[in-house]
């Protein structure tokens, strides 16, 4: 049986905002296993226990660069929200994404290797990276982009710098950027419910099925409820059948919406700035008291 620390147990509390206990109850019946304890928390507490599991734990900026039917979304990583608003980092977030957009490197190896002068530091993005960590005194990586060209017209949304969208659309360019406001809020995984990844799809209908069996009801009517849960779910995460944000009555959906506009998305990207990185949880208390202890034994 694996150990269940107070840590475990705060952790996985942070993620799904469930009491205490449960939290406890989940971690020892997955022996330790973080991920399949989140699992037995949403079968027993339903959506409730997934609210805060997309809480934002790394910090950053989303940066994007679009010229035309060119354009490109980069995510570059700091250490704190204060460094994410210095004016150097900010300018060596939206150099890499005219860099991704108009240089089309593989991946983050070759964006690194691309020339780019900045602050003094060069000659290469490597380079700019390493010199402004040693001028600001913070780490940064470059974490992830996105590049589309030449299929299709291209529109964006940045909701602040922590929160980017790109959309490949032919049509309205008013829909396109509507369409792009929506995305950022409502944050589907696809376009369609046939588009969302396979093992989402079965890490759903496991949780579904896992919750129907607990309702004591016979077998063909769990079988009803867990393909009721999961047509749910596509139709929650599919930008087409998610009802559109800015209809006041709530009942038109996107695709609803981007018809009447004879508009067609072609592909989209959503950056949440840290989304699935834990930030390192320092234990303040903890660092005074070996900071006391070493300097009493000098």
């Amino acid at each position: 049986m694996a150990a269940i620390t107070a840590s475990m147990v705060a952790e996985l509390r942070a993620k799904t905002d469930a009491p205490m206990m449960e939290c406890k109850r989940a971690l020892t019946e997955a022996e330790g296993d973080m991920e399949r304890a989140e699992e037995i928390l949403r079968v027993k507490l339903g959506n409730k226990a997934g609210k805060a599991a997309a809480r934002i734990t790394a910090e950053g900026v989303v940066a994007a660069s679009v010229q035309g039917s060119t354009g490109a979304l980069v995510e570059i990583n700091c250490e704190t929200d204060f460094v994410s608003k210095n004016d150097a980092f900010l300018a060596f977030a939206n150099a890499c994404a005219k860099l991704v957009a108009d240089k089309n490197p593989a991946d983050v190896a070759a964006l690194s290797a691309l020339p780019l002068a900045q602050d003094g530091f060069g000659p290469t993005v490597e380079d700019v990276r390493k010199g402004l960590i040693g001028k600001i005194g913070e780490n940064m990586s470059i974490r992830r982009f996105k590049r589309y060209a030449g299929g299709g017209n291209l529109a964006h949304y940045l909701h602040g710098t922590r929160i980017g969208v790109l959309v490949q659309f032919e049509g309205s360019d008013v829909a396109a950027k509507d369409t792009a406001m929506h995305i950022a809020a409502m944050k589907p995984v696809a376009l369609s419910s046939s588009d969302v990844p396979a093992d989402l799809v079965a890490k759903e209908r496991k949780i579904a099925t896992e919750k129907a069996a607990e309702s004591g009801k016979p077998a063909d009517i769990v079988a009803k409820m867990v393909e009721g849960s999961v047509q749910k779910y596509l139709k929650e995460v599919s930008l087409a059948n998610q009802p559109f944000v800015k209809d006041a009555t709530g009942k038109q959906t996107v695709e609803q919406m981007l018809k009447a506009a004879n508009t067609k998305v072609l592909g989209f990207t959503l950056y949440v700035v840290g989304e699935g990185i834990e930030k390192r949880a320092d234990d303040f208390a903890a660092e005074v008291a070996a900071q006391v202890a070493a300097a009493k034994g000098q």
